[in-house]
């Protein structure tokens, strides 16, 4: 008997749900978002696919609770857990693995169920202790008031130092604040190259008189154009040549303060002798207490997403901070660390890891409008940032973004929340405006969260998280009914590299109890990561080879996946045919939120996600047509998706085309290099 997804998949109906979900997914789907992983797919894409994975014939209604009670779904490659909670939401039990000890350690916090009252109380206790501490750190004196207030986010500056000793502010633009949409809202944020005055002016501008030392300048134009830096003389030097002369990270220079004034409302400052000299006690205050706090002391690794970090000296995790955030951080960390119910404790430390990417010297301004820090992965590399934003640590009720208090609240809370009214996002179209409502079609996920396989068969609601070479699992032969998951792509994020900034403060944390956080970095020789196209191959083909071990007869391993080019659609082919799998069937669907940095950048954007549909090669999975239905079957997802109005880039058509000759060249047995000639033809259909 075929399973839904093996005939179709109604991606004209899931795609609008996916969309409205990706604008707000850390409010949609939020047990998925109390901490950073990377890639994350979409909730609603992934429970239609492992519902279409489990019911046979035709599809259930998405919003419809259903129970696939004693089936198994397995994800080899976890990541945040998306599988595991779509599928326990379902009615099933799940297994997931990962090589990743972060992702091993945020899914377990995403998927224990805790009392909200509890983590109320505990955050109060937190409050007490350290809040007032924290914020001690973190205060000004706006001019004209008479005390003092909250500052709320520290404008910095990197520096560098010609060989003539001139100190040079690494500023592409003298325009450092302005609206998100600044069409709309045209005042912004100047500042003054000559005195360092702050003024209001238009973001746009290129002529501005200082209204305190009449210096007129293009705010447009500041000391650096690209990788190129000017002294005051106009001779250019390249930063990485000034940067490479020291054997440090570069200083940074605080040059304005977001704070609020005494009416509450935010006001921009120059910086004072009080702020210079409060930053200095926390330097002070962090010498003295560095010893007793639990910081990073790992090293970085070189490697494809740290290179750039490494070019600016940073070598170690804790570079990435300056001393006051190291303190107060360092008093938060070991503060919960204190909490006795360990369930509790974990629940903040991941909090605490998930606030790190908020506060450190490699974020930025985003702006007015909108959620004022850019966190330090907008770029999927490490990119050293020249005007960092210092945000506060603990944050400000109602008027911080990326904080610890903040987060608490609209991320581990809400979180918290979802599993006892998993929610699904129900779209109504039968009036004018379209509308929208969430819509509870789930029972609680209420599950024991085991280790090993024998407890997780002891126990209906148990689930098996587990941290290791997801080729060698340690689960029976035909023991799993569908594999759903998100494999890595060979080229792309190196996700060890960059959980390292994680890694580095869980270990610390917490090495002693959980032995998957006591190894020396969050890599793993078995993880599949790798440039060179056939290495990749090999590696997943060696997982793919586990999961046809554990996979029932009939069950299906769905997976989603796009690429870019031929090696890598030809990767995934090798890997998918050499474990003993048919493709049977390749679906399009909304990948990420189109809008997201790596995409917005790119002039062919890929937002479509394949859906490769895969099933243990036998005579029931092969399906013979030729290459005239081969064409056929791609003008129908392209007239599909024309019929709903949705635009495909090229880089959309292409996955399409390339999608259809894999399962196409796997269903017929044709050779590799027959494979890449047809994908080469294909390709620029």
């Amino acid at each position: 008997m075929k399973r839904a997804i093996e005939l179709d998949f109604p991606f004209e109906m899931i795609d609008e749900i996916a969309e409205l979900e990706s604008y707000r997914k850390e409010i949609n789907r939020p047990i998925y978002y109390i901490h950073k992983w990377w890639a994350k797919r979409l909730g609603s894409v992934f429970r239609a696919i492992v519902s279409g994975s489990l019911s046979e014939n035709c599809w259930s209604n998405f919003h419809e609770q259903q129970n696939y009670a004693g089936k198994v779904v397995l994800d080899p490659f976890m990541g945040s857990g998306t599988t595991l909670g779509e599928s326990i939401k379902l009615g099933a039990k799940v297994i997931g693995c990962d090589v990743n000890p972060v992702s091993t350690f945020i899914v377990k916090q995403a998927l224990t169920s805790v009392n909200l009252n509890d983590l109320e109380t505990e955050f109060q206790a937190i409050e007490k202790d350290v809040k007032n501490e924290i914020l001690s750190f973190y205060t000004t004196k706006v001019p004209g008031a008479s005390k003092h207030t909250p500052a709320l986010y520290y404008f910095w500056v990197k520096i560098v130092t010609t060989p003539d000793g001139e100190e040079i502010s690494l500023f592409s633009s003298y325009v450092f604040s302005k609206n998100a949409y600044p069409k709309k809202k045209p005042e912004s944020q100047i500042l003054c190259p000559l005195c360092e005055n702050i003024f209001t002016g238009k973001y746009n501008s290129i002529n501005e008189q200082c209204p305190q030392c009449t210096h007129i300048f293009n705010p447009q134009i500041g000391t650096v154009k690209g990788a190129k830096v000017f002294d005051k003389y106009g001779k250019e030097y390249k930063i990485k040549d000034l940067v490479n002369d020291n054997n440090h990270a570069p200083n940074h220079k605080l040059y304005a303060i977001l704070a609020l004034n005494e009416q509450g409302k935010k006001v921009y400052i120059k910086p004072t002798e009080f702020d210079h000299k409060l930053f200095n006690r926390a330097k002070q205050r962090f010498e003295e207490l560095k010893k007793e706090l639990p910081l990073p002391t790992m090293a970085i690794r070189f490697g494809y997403n740290t290179k750039q970090a490494k070019g600016y000296n940073y070598h170690y995790w804790h570079d990435f901070f300056n001393e006051r955030q190291l303190l107060c951080l360092g008093i938060l960390l070991k503060r919960i660390l204190k909490i006795e119910n360990t369930t509790i404790r974990d629940q903040f430390v991941c909090l605490f890891s998930g606030t790190l990417e908020f506060n450190n010297l490699f974020c930025s301004f985003k702006g007015e409008g909108t959620g004022a820090v850019r966190h330090l992965f907008s770029h999927h590399i490490l990119k050293p940032e020249r005007t960092p934003l210092e945000n506060t640590v603990w944050g400000i009720d109602g008027k911080s973004s990326g904080s610890f208090s903040t987060l608490f609240k609209s991320r581990l809370l809400k979180a918290k929340a979802y599993l006892d009214n998993p929610f699904e996002i129900m779209i109504d179209n039968s009036k004018t405006k379209r509308t929208s409502k969430k819509l509870v079609c789930s029972t609680p996920i209420d599950v024991v969260i085991t280790d090993d396989w024998n407890s997780f068969k002891a126990k209906d609601n148990s689930a098996l998280v587990l941290n290791g070479d997801s080729s060698i699992l340690d689960i029976p032969d035909s023991s799993v009914d569908a594999i759903v998951t998100d494999p890595p792509y060979f080229d792309f994020i190196h996700y060890s590299e960059l959980s390292d900034f994680f890694y580095a403060w869980l270990s610390k944390a917490l090495s002693d109890e959980y032995a998957y956080l006591s190894h020396p970095d969050s890599s793993h020789k078995n993880e599949v990561q790798d440039k060179d196209y056939q290495q990749f191959s090999y590696k997943i083909s060696k997982i793919f080879a586990e999961c046809f071990r554990v996979l029932k007869s009939e069950g299906l391993m769905c997976f989603s996946y796009h690429h870019s080019t031929i090696e890598g659609w030809i990767a995934i082919y090798n890997a998918v045919t050499q474990a003993g799998f048919n493709i049977v069937a390749a679906h399009p669907v909304k990948a990420e939120m189109s809008v997201s940095t790596p995409k917005s950048a790119a002039k062919e954007p890929i937002n479509l996600d394949i859906i490769l549909i895969c099933k243990k090669q036998n005579e029931s999975s092969i399906i013979k047509y030729n290459r005239i239905n081969l064409k056929k079957n791609i003008e129908k997802y392209m007239q599909r998706f024309d019929s709903i109005g949705r635009n495909l880039s090229s880089g959309d058509k292409f996955v399409i085309a390339c999608s259809q000759a894999i399962s196409f060249a796997s269903c017929n047995n044709i050779t590799e290099k027959e494979t890449t000639e047809l994908l080469q033809r294909i390709s620029s259909y």
